[in-house]
């Protein structure tokens, strides 16, 4: 167990973390899943979202096995390492709001910081200027940071409150399961049986889904993996702005270089910016989007891929966070925030100003005196 340990911990551990989540994310695409999409955290939870009827757009809803495998995968190398420790209250309600707007931000720009890495390596140049937005969020947080920006510890707290995301996470994949039987039985149980959750998508990006068993089983190697190595693509550039630590960058470029090189290989490279899959082109929104997410994630502590791990291992209040970018992909569609391939929704670059300004006023007002 220390040689796992030692390992995990070294720089071949995130490495090898970082080329696996590359490779997979690339093949779970030529399986299925949407272009450039192999795996995105957000778009995954906007799926989920859309599923369980917390949004009404037809061409999002389908309940991800990669997050529940995230989470899961987690939970087991938590468990397995004795690391699994129940804690919370550190500020949850301001952690809710920073997931909420760091959704909001996401779907603006359409992805994640995974699913903007591997836009790149998929020949996407937009986005550059998406990761650009990224690296300026996260700085704006650094300095917050610096100056002594804090939520506060967490505590421990009851073992079950530390359970209660994996079990979410079995409900869900209990759903995911019963679509078969549920989906055969709705019409018995309810009139009207298309009014009634879960949805799943018949057409669009989530109609688009590799194997259930390859997804989840991909996922919970994926989760275990990064739960050991602490793998984090905000975290990677924090610690390169603030202490010129690149232990994490490590993972973040083995990831491009393996989702690069398996995409080149399958014949998923296609470089450019026009006609991307899933994207568009106005790139002061695609800046800003990704600006709004990486000070959101910088000031809740983790990227939405590190906020599920911590969840498996028992924190509480990085699942209050993926709680609230569930519900913020939901207002997002519901109220013309989330973009499309034409570009920025009717209220996107409102939303982004008004997420700036609130995770502006948070940096600013919680900041602990000397």
């Amino acid at each position: 167990m220390s040689a796992l340990t030692g390992f995990f911990g070294s720089k071949k551990g995130i490495v090898a973390t970082g080329l696996f989540i590359g490779v997979v994310a690339a093949v779970l695409q030529k399986l299925g899943n949407p272009a450039n999409m192999g795996i995105c955290v957000a778009c995954m939870e906007r799926d989920i979202a859309g599923a369980l009827g917390f949004h009404r757009a037809a061409v999002v809803q389908y309940i991800r096995p990669e997050i529940i495998g995230f989470v899961l995968g987690a939970l087991i190398a938590a468990l397995a390492f004795r690391e699994f420790r129940a804690r919370s209250g550190s500020a949850p309600m301001v952690r809710f709001i920073l997931g909420f707007f760091a959704m909001v931000g996401a779907l603006v720009f359409l992805g994640c910081p995974w699913r903007a890495l591997l836009r790149l390596a998929g020949g996407d140049g937009n986005a550059i200027v998406g990761l650009a937005g990224l690296f300026t969020g996260v700085g704006i947080g650094v300095l917050f940071i610096r100056s002594g920006y804090s939520l506060g510890a967490s505590k421990k707290t009851y073992t079950a409150a530390g359970w209660l995301m994996p079990v979410v996470m079995i409900a869900l994949l209990l759903l995911l399961l019963g679509n078969t039987v549920w989906g055969a039985s709705k019409s018995l149980v309810y009139p009207e049986p298309d009014k009634f959750a879960p949805f799943f998508s018949e057409k669009g990006p989530g109609s688009q889904y590799a194997p259930l068993a390859i997804s989840l089983g991909a996922a919970l190697i994926i989760g275990f993996l990064a739960q050991r190595t602490r793998f984090c693509t905000m975290g990677a550039v924090r610690d390169v702005m603030l202490m010129r630590e690149m232990h994490l960058m490590w993972g973040v470029i083995a990831l491009v270089v393996g989702a690069f090189v398996t995409n080149y290989v399958l014949g998923q490279f296609n470089p450019g910016f026009a006609g991307q899959p899933v994207a568009h082109t106005a790139h002061v929104w695609n800046f800003g989007g990704m600006m709004l997410s990486g000070l959101a994630f910088a000031l809740a502590g983790g990227c939405p891929g590190r906020q599920l791990f911590l969840s498996g291992e028992g924190d509480g209040d990085a699942a209050i966070f993926v709680m609230g970018m569930i519900v913020g992909a939901g207002f997002a569609h519901n109220f013309a925030t989330a973009s499309s391939p034409a570009g920025p929704g009717l209220w996107g670059p409102a939303s982004v100003v008004a997420g700036l300004a609130v995770c502006l006023v948070i940096g600013f007002t919680m900041r602990q005196k000397a």
